[in-house]
């Protein structure tokens, strides 16, 4: 017979062993991607307690400062718009250093302004570069941090932090420094030439036009920033608690100098800064006492303390006492650090990394509209009715809409856990 031979079995190919994922990069490169954030956030503040030396110089009253302040809420939105999409579109780093480079270009326009014109441009540039801040520095930071916590905390005590050195650092060098406005900007431009070191050196990829933005991704480069539909919910969870607590914080920091002029006979720069500084400390201070606890109860909080913090500024503006101006700013700034932390967590959570900076926009988008608008109405609601009257109303106001933001974390607020 002949021999009978069997086939030898079929090999089958071994697939390749998965590369391991890299390694996040050490918690260090995390606090150094949010000195960006800081330094920007010092120039945005930085002007309020100069504003008295250029009305000297420059020779405008109150409603021309109304429209200086305007002018930083305008390039500041106007960013949002852009900054957001482009940020998540190309990387973080293509958005970060045109930004730094206007901030720098901002601080030339505050050092030299030889008029209005001058001052509201650098005003609208500070926006610009702050817009920017908000929306793809925040977001390198979560990246960097790659999930761990430690990434939404250092972002957003970031912003708050930088928003308190600004004032106090301008109030002390135009009171001890010659040529106030020149040494005031001409050190925050060294500040800003750091970042722009350290953002040179950020761990983050450059991405390419198009990739990683989804099949349903609008199209559109400028344009109210947005999320996935499953993650509406999340940015009306962090605007409830969000923009009454920034709203609180620009309510004290419009009648805060007046109110101590009034209280304490002073018109000291230093002295007013020291004022924004304690706010935003408070701000951080929370932010790391409640970084344990859920998103929930740290919106909770948030809501809880704005409440508490305008109805001591209008208690204080009543009754003409320190006590309660002083609860007031350490309240409102815990009502703007818990809301800005709870917010930042729960989008960096949710969102998408290819959606996370138009994510952070749309928060601040939200959050500084509302503080913007409400301020100036104030100021013209006080020149009809007088500062009590109109300091009451805007009080009730943002404690109505924090109550409600945190009556809609109380139902809503499921996700948040």
């Amino acid at each position: 017979m002949p021999e009978t031979r069997t086939a030898p079995p079929a090999r089958t190919a071994t697939p390749p062993a998965p590369e391991p994922a890299p390694a996040p990069p050490p918690v260090r490169e995390i606090w150094f991607a949010a000195w960006p954030v800081v330094a920007i956030f010092t120039l945005s503040n930085a002007a309020m307690p100069l504003y008295g030396v250029w009305q000297r110089r420059l020779g405008f009253g109150s409603g021309t400062l109304t429209l200086i302040y305007a002018a930083y809420v305008v390039g500041l939105l106007g960013a949002l718009l852009v900054a957001g999409v482009a940020s998540d579109r190309l990387g973080r780093k293509p958005v970060l250093i045109p930004a730094l480079l206007l901030a720098v270009t901002a601080c030339l326009g505050y050092a030299t302004a030889p008029s209005v014109a001058a001052l509201a441009i650098a005003r609208l540039l500070t926006g610009a570069a702050t817009g920017a801040a908000v929306s793809a520095g925040m977001a390198a930071v979560t990246d960097i941090a790659a999930g761990r916590r430690i990434g939404p905390l250092l972002a957003s005590t970031a912003m708050v932090l930088g928003a308190g050195i600004g004032p106090v650092l301008a109030g002390v060098l135009s009171q001890t420094a010659p040529a106030p406005t020149v040494t005031v900007f001409a050190v925050e431009a060294a500040l800003l030439a750091t970042a722009l070191a350290v953002v040179a050196r950020m761990p983050l990829p450059r991405r390419r036009p198009g990739t990683g933005t989804g099949a349903a991704r609008p199209r559109s480069w400028v344009r109210l920033p947005a999320v996935p539909r499953d993650n509406r919910r999340h940015l009306a969870l962090g605007l409830a608690a969000f923009a009454p607590g920034i709203s609180a914080t620009a309510f004290v920091l419009s009648l805060g100098p007046s109110l101590l002029a009034g209280l304490l006979g002073t018109a000291n720069r230093a002295l007013a800064g020291g004022l924004a500084l304690v706010m935003f400390l408070a701000a951080a201070g929370v932010q790391f006492a409640v970084r344990h606890l859920t998103v929930r109860t740290v919106l909770l909080t948030s809501g809880a303390a704005t409440v508490a913090g305008t109805l001591a500024l209008v208690a204080a503006v009543h009754t003409a006492t320190l006590p309660p101006l002083v609860a007031a700013v350490v309240l409102a700034g815990a009502g703007q650090g818990a809301g800005q932390l709870g917010g930042l967590t729960l989008l960096s959570r949710e969102v998408p990394a290819t959606r996370r900076a138009e994510a952070n926009a749309g928060l601040n988008a939200g959050g500084y509209l509302l503080a913007g608008v409400l301020p100036v109405a104030d100021g013209y609601l006080s020149d009809a009715i007088g500062l009590p009257a109109a300091a009451t109303v805007f009080g009730l106001v943002v404690a109505a809409l924090a109550a409600a933001g945190a009556l809609l974390v109380t139902v809503r607020g499921a996700d948040a856990g």
